[in-house]
């Protein structure tokens, strides 16, 4: 291990401890409750932002500051918030479905996390996906040229093969629909921060899928 891996589970561990330790456990709580759009942006930028590290150290063996870094983590801030926001529009659909009739077993905690997550995975997954691979591409894209990059130059430079034989057809039935399930038998307060730690997670299959390709 190098200084780094240290260094990134310190502050991992860190997150963690905060989560744990009683006191500062109910004061995430509360502000969770009280500023859900706020510690959505922050759980996202800093949980998810460790995890683009992390990835870059198992593709690279290095850790390296990605392009444009406090743009990306601002952009997975606004992530962050969109999720927050999508997490209980589809949690509410779902219950709303349910008691109607529309989707079978009310009441059942598991049913409804299951259909929740499979719903917000099929339908919402693929478009803030592909927006997120936008925004990283267009940072790349900065980095390594000078001048207006277009719509045209991002959309050229992905690999839209890739994206959806193994982003989409991959990830989304056989990891993020199980995760999120998971997730969504959790109390409201701790699912936003578990998808956060979720992307970490998904960071690293992406990477040694990366590195082995």
């Amino acid at each position: 291990m190098k200084k780094g891996d240290f260094i990134w589970l310190a502050a991992l561990a860190a997150v963690v401890a905060f989560l744990l330790v009683p006191t500062t456990h109910d004061v995430f709580n509360d502000l969770t409750a009280s500023h859900p759009y706020i510690m959505g942006f922050i759980k996202f930028a800093v949980l998810a932002t460790m995890g683009e590290l992390m990835a870059l150290r198992i593709v690279t063996g290095n850790y390296k500051k990605p392009a444009g870094l406090i743009w990306r983590m601002i952009i997975w801030g606004f992530i962050g918030m969109l999720i927050t926001l999508m997490f209980n529009v589809f949690a509410g659909g779902v219950i709303a479905a349910q008691s109607k009739g529309f989707l079978p077993f009310d009441g059942n905690n598991f049913a409804f996390a299951f259909f929740t997550s499979t719903i917000m995975n099929l339908f919402f997954a693929p478009a803030f996906m592909g927006f997120h691979k936008y925004t990283d591409t267009l940072l790349d894209l900065k980095a390594e040229r000078k001048g207006k990059v277009t719509v045209t130059d991002i959309t050229n430079a992905i690999d839209w093969n890739g994206f959806v034989s193994f982003v989409l057809m991959k990830t989304i039935p056989f990891f993020w629909i199980p995760a999120h399930t998971i997730t969504f038998l959790l109390p409201p307060e701790y699912r936003v921060i578990a998808a956060a730690f979720l992307s970490i997670a998904l960071g690293a299959i992406l990477a040694f899928a990366k590195r082995k390709k």
